[in-house]
């Protein structure tokens, strides 16, 4: 009696959320090289897809049971390369690169704002990791990675959109930028919109959350980098605000 082989349709599943992230890796790539050449607008767009393929990999890898250690380390070195190099690179070539014409010392804060955000984005993401198991799914403690990015890409694309040089906001932009970079690796609860238990009930959400999202496609159509920037800008704000809310007499944490 011979011994069946495994069935090579069963490896060939794991491939399908490995291919989202190698897609999400590529759009980071092409986003620092779009960077790179001055193509402002391409570069921010990759990002943006980059966080789409992002969140897709896991979601497919839930779908089919196909999630495995190797998944999930490649998946954070493409978080790294889109949502941590490629927008400190982005917003260095954008603007922090005008800051040598201010002088030597301006100069290297310049480059030095752009390599605190990457570092962060690499010590959130370490962090993540080490904490996945222990954590309320309810929440990511920092700012995620890819909500970062998509803040930084988005300023970047809204006023490069309104005819603004890099140049003329290199103050904002480094201040961002640094601003940005510390709510990753910050203490700072931010809600993860992924329900607190396990199985398909833990992922509902409310019925006015997707009048929202329905509103915010509309948005999304008619002024694509303002309604990003708008979204991501507030969700920013958000683990701050809520903070010092939970702070206040009375109010349960």
């Amino acid at each position: 009696m011979s011994v069946p082989t495994p069935s090579p349709a069963r490896r060939s599943i794991y491939l399908l959320p490995n291919l989202f992230t190698t897609g999400a890796l590529f759009s980071g790539f092409y986003s620092i090289i779009a960077s790179s050449q001055g193509l402002v607008e391409h570069a921010c767009i990759a990002i943006f897809i980059a966080a789409i393929l992002d969140g897709l990999d896991g979601r497919v890898a839930r779908l089919t049971n196909t999630q495995s250690d190797f998944g999930v380390q490649y998946d954070s070195l493409s978080d790294l390369i889109s949502f941590g190099m490629a927008p400190a690179l982005l917003v260095y070539h954008w603007s922090l690169e005008s800051l040598r014409l201010e002088g030597a010392t301006a100069g290297k804060l310049g480059w030095l704002a752009a390599f605190l955000y990457a570092a962060c984005a690499a010590l959130r993401l370490a962090r993540f990791n080490s904490q996945v198991g222990t954590v309320d799914k309810r929440w990511f403690i920092g700012l995620a990675s890819p909500a970062a990015a998509a803040v930084v890409s988005s300023f970047i694309w809204t006023f490069h959109g309104l005819g603004w040089k890099g140049s003329a906001l290199s103050i904002p932009s480094l201040a961002l930028t640094a601003i940005v970079a510390l709510l990753m690796v910050s203490r700072v609860r931010y809600t993860s919109f992924k329900g607190g238990g396990s199985g398909p009930r833990s992922e509902r959400v409310p019925f006015m959350m997707l009048v929202g999202v329905v509103i915010a496609l509309i948005a999304l159509a008619l002024a694509p980098a303002r309604t990003l920037l708008c979204v991501f800008g507030l969700y920013a704000l958000s683990g701050p605000v809520m903070m010092l809310v939970r702070r206040r007499p009375g109010t349960p944490a």
